[in-house]
């Protein structure tokens, strides 16, 4: 067959990039089925465009007290521009329970934003979710969310590690489950010898108790009935370990009831086996913890004649070839790690049916290949689409009647990230898929980090510089930045989660991807090959193409959300819409007292859009009759959180596993939090002695960051009471309110202190430079919940020298799902507190040339930078400046971003404190 040169074609509105070096394929820009298929395919990329969520997060792995520092990025289409679509995204951290613990919601700004998470040193160690979405991306399912799974610590508290093992086994016809827990000191030694107390809960009910002794590995064996064995459910094992007369640690683990087995898959390529075919055979095995297994076994067909042998190749993934014969049916016996085996059936072959290959191991040209059984001979035309981000980016049709043809099309052709193709029929039916992945390092951001001086000391002061290149040019471009120390915050790098695994990959994938940096990190032959057998095994289903076709998909449930929009229905009391009814919204005078009317339309449904608000601010709702009477109710629609939590893909990750990569830093972190207890710094709860209550009462304060605990201060004054002041600036307000404290220059000090100012903390951060300047007359007094003051000397002993002039604790409003449920003070009236925007707190970072710094704390940050906002000028270049931490090491500098474009990059870059 001759190869026939075609040029590109072009749509208004689409660019369709086709094959040059093409042989037994032509193209037809007037071909019915071609444009039908390019047609259906923009409208869908139009209708429903793809945003992404990304999250940097400045550790690997955090301890309870720390600060989870992150920054959004927020993209748009297959090119991955900063989305313009989203002016809000959702961040959340949910518990292993699969419990809400936080929510904020921020503002999305040239598609990024910033925030954090306070974790409380209360806060019980386990594994973690950070989970970040749109509105709109509600559309396409928590399937495609960011949610990332991170370990958190509790260094003060865990002197002991656990890591557990399971064997299932089926006893009477149920399953017995045998859990081996492994108890190890911070050191990673084992705890021999030691006396274990042990119950097993499911659903909060005890099925079984127990007590044991761990053997010279520091092991335990606790068998049990998983009394519900056909249903997804959850249970813990309580144990305490006995370590001396006066030392139990108590710990729980939490158990994943699954069957226990091995699930191994097999997926041939493009969709099917047709006999008289050779196909290659993807497989992949997942243990129950949800991660790769590694199996070998012998392919046999019903004869028991054997075929082939496969084994996996990585993270429990192989590939293996077979020919499969009409009259025939197939199967695997595999050997799983303990030696046990079992037969695994192989998907049916067809006997008509067309295969679509793929061979990406050329660096610049990716071949496809496409054979039919012989029945198909002169079935008439076929065509291959490749799309990437709902774009079309190739299209070939076959000029002859045979069913072999083939086609080398060049990578440059295609952006980086998942390509799929598609086989359709003479008449346009989608018959087989394969998906690819496209790397191209020159289309990423080039990045220069460097520092003015490879090698610097503890505390000094080192500045880094940023230069951002595209194909070189300079690039301007939005990055965010975190310095750690490699020696104290260990990581394994291909299991990091970066913005080039997760936009260029994960993201464009159903179902959990194990070490994905693994792909990106060190770039080679072997694990692109790697890469192409991922492809094979995790599937690409952002959308069916028969729906696409018929243009028959649903309208999106959910809307981007551009701003804050409140919504709700005015309807009688039994329950009928109120047409056209008045409604009224009220700022409250800690939201600035304003006022804003609308009506609602034909079915009692109104909407006050596009409002920028911060969060917990409150609201008086009134509605009406368009006659003017009251006795309507008003309901308030869903806050836009997704409420369904769970994401069964993410494997269930033994906590504790990696225990020994973490015991620098949370050795560390030990050391820092009696650091910041010895001087009165950070966030800290102090264990008090058990005392028994007898009257259970609401704390005073709800959020307060008060050492002492909530409201235990010599005065507390309350967002209402600041409202009866009706003072513009906080320090009018408190100046004569507060009892033994008095204003000098608007710095507040205390009748019982020195010559020195009261210490000043503004949502649990100590103002350092707070008496500088007026630093109270910079607070909005609508955005302040609380203020306690602290001036008896059994209060502010807690705080350390600092705080020995007093101490001013000021904690601002914030979001809390109880009180944004809408109260109804009287028919026709809710008092309603929306979720706002959460106002990011900033990385705070000494400054060691200030003099009022002290220098005698000992330095311990166990993230010694935070910039979330770097954003590079027209040469490209950007810089940012910081002091090192009080101790040596490798510190490792981790830079990602994106330019205009949508050119992404990552950088790391390390220098030596000695």
């Amino acid at each position: 067959m001759k190869s026939k040169k075609v040029s590109p074609f072009f749509i208004p509105g689409i660019v369709v990039i086709l094959s040059v070096v093409l042989s037994s394929f032509i193209v037809s820009d007037t071909d019915p089925v071609i444009m039908k298929i390019i047609t259906q395919l923009s409208k869908w990329a139009n209708d429903y465009p793809t945003e992404k969520v990304y999250l940097q997060l400045d550790k690997p792995y955090y301890a309870a007290g720390d600060n989870i520092w992150f920054k959004a990025y927020v993209t748009v289409g297959g090119p991955h521009r900063l989305s313009a679509l989203s002016g809000s995204v959702n961040v959340e951290l949910i518990d292993e329970n699969d419990s809400l613990k936080k929510w904020i919601k921020l503002p999305v700004i040239g598609g990024t934003a910033w925030g954090d998470f306070e974790l409380p040193d209360t806060l019980h160690a386990g594994n973690y979710r950070i989970r970040a979405y749109t509105n709109w991306m509600r559309n396409a399912g928590p399937g495609y969310y960011f949610d990332k799974v991170i370990t958190i610590y509790n260094a003060p508290a865990d002197t002991v590690f656990t890591k557990t093992d399971y064997t299932y086994t089926m006893v009477n016809g149920k399953q017995k489950i045998t859990a081996t827990i492994n108890y190890a000191n911070s050191d990673g030694n084992a705890l021999a010898g030691k006396p274990v107390n042990y119950k097993v809960q499911f659903n909060n009910k005890e099925i079984t108790s127990g007590k044991g002794i761990t053997d010279n590995k520091g092991n335990i064996a606790i068998d049990f009935i998983n009394p519900e064995y056909t249903k997804t459910n959850k249970g813990n094992i309580i144990t305490d370990i006995q370590l001396s007369d006066k030392n139990k640690i108590t710990k729980t683990v939490i158990i994943n009831a699954t069957s226990g087995k091995i699930d191994v898959q097999f997926f041939p390529e493009s969709g099917n086996l047709i006999n008289g075919l050779n196909s290659r055979v993807a497989f992949k095995a997942v243990g129950p913890d949800g991660l790769g297994v590694n199996i070998k076994g012998v392919i046999t067909d019903n004869e028991n004649n054997k075929l082939t042998d496969f084994s996996t190749r990585h993270l429990g993934m192989g590939t293996f070839n077979i020919t499969p014969q009409s009259g025939k049916t197939y199967k695997a016996l595999v050997t799983y790690p303990d030696g046990s085996e079992s037969a695994v059936n192989l998907p049916i072959a067809l006997n008509t049916g067309y295969l679509l290959t793929v061979n990406n191991t050329d660096e610049n040209n990716i071949s496809l290949n496409v054979r039919g059984s012989k029945d198909l001979a002169g079935a008439g035309t076929i065509y291959v689409f490749g799309q990437s981000g709902g774009e079309t980016r190739y299209v070939g049709e076959n000029e002859a009647s045979g069913t072999t043809f083939n086609a080398t099309i060049a990578k440059s052709r295609f952006p980086a990230g998942v390509v799929q193709f598609t086989l359709f029929s003479a008449n346009g039916e989608p018959l087989n898929e394969r998906i690819a992945f496209i790397q191209h390092d020159d289309s990423l951001l080039k990045l220069d980090v460097h520092a003015a001086k490879s090698v610097s000391a503890p505390r000094e002061k080192v500045r880094i510089d940023l230069n951002a290149q595209n194909g070189g040019n300079p690039a301007i471009g939005s990055f965010s930045a975190t310095v750690i120390d490699d020696h104290i915050v260990g990581a394994d790098e291909s299991d990091e989660t970066t913005i080039l695994s997760h936009i260029l990959l994960t993201s464009d994938l159903r179902g959990y991807v194990e070490q994905p940096n693994y792909y990106f990190n060190k770039s080679n032959e072997t694990t692109r090959a790697d890469l192409d057998i991922l492809m094979l095994t995790q599937g690409y289903r952002r959308f069916e193409w028969k729906p696409v076709l018929a243009g028959s998909l649903p309208l999106p449930i959910y809307e981007p959300e551009k701003s804050i929009n409140v919504s709700g229905s005015v309807k009688t009391l039994t329950g009928k819409p109120v047409p056209n009814a008045k409604v009224t919204l009220f700022a409250t005078a800690a939201a600035g007292q304003f006022m804003l009317d609308t009506l609602a339309d034909k079915q009692g449904d109104f909407i006050f859009k596009d409002l920028f608000l911060k969060d917990s601010m409150r609201f008086v709702i009134k509605a009406y009759t368009s006659s003017g009477g009251k006795n309507v109710a008003i309901k308030m629609n869903t806050d836009g959180r997704d409420k369904t939590v769970k994401n069964a893909a993410l494997p269930a990750n033994d906590f504790g596993t990696n225990y020994r990569l973490f015991a620098a830093y949370l050795k560390a972190d030990k050391k820092l939090y009696d650091e910041e207890l010895k001087y009165g710094l950070g966030n800290h709860h102090i264990a008090l002695k058990e005392v028994t209550i007898k009257e259970h009462k609401k704390p005073v304060l709800e959020h307060s960051n008060n050492r002492n605990g909530p409201g235990n201060a010599d005065q507390v004054v309350t967002s209402a009471d600041l409202d009866k002041r009706g003072c513009l600036s906080l320090d009018d307000c408190l100046n004569g309110m507060l009892t033994g404290v008095m204003f000098r220059d608007g710095k507040p000090y205390s009748t019982r202190g020195g010559n020195s100012a009261m210490l000043i903390i503004l949502d649990g951060i100590p103002q350092d430079n707070a008496l500088e300047k007026n630093f109270l007359g910079t607070i909005p007094v609508q955005e302040v919940a609380s203020i306690e003051i602290l001036r008896n000397g059994g209060l502010t002993a807690i705080y350390g020298v600092r705080g020995g002039n007093g101490v001013i604790i000021i904690t601002t409003k914030r979001g809390d799902e109880k009180d944004s449920t809408p109260k109804a003070n009287e028919p026709g009236m809710l008092i309603y507190a929306p979720k706002g925007y959460y106002r990011a707190r900033e990385f705070y970072s000494p400054q060691y040339d200030d003099p009022k710094i002290n220098q005698s704390v000992a330095d311990l940050r166990t993230t010694i930078y935070w910039k979330p906002n770097v954003i590079t000028d027209k040469t490209g270049h950007a810089f940012f400046e910081y002091y090192n931490a009080g101790f040596p090491g490798t510190y490792r500098v981790i830079i990602e971003g994106i330019d205009g474009e949508g050119h992404l990059g990552r950088q790391v870059y390390r220098y030596k404190v000695e």
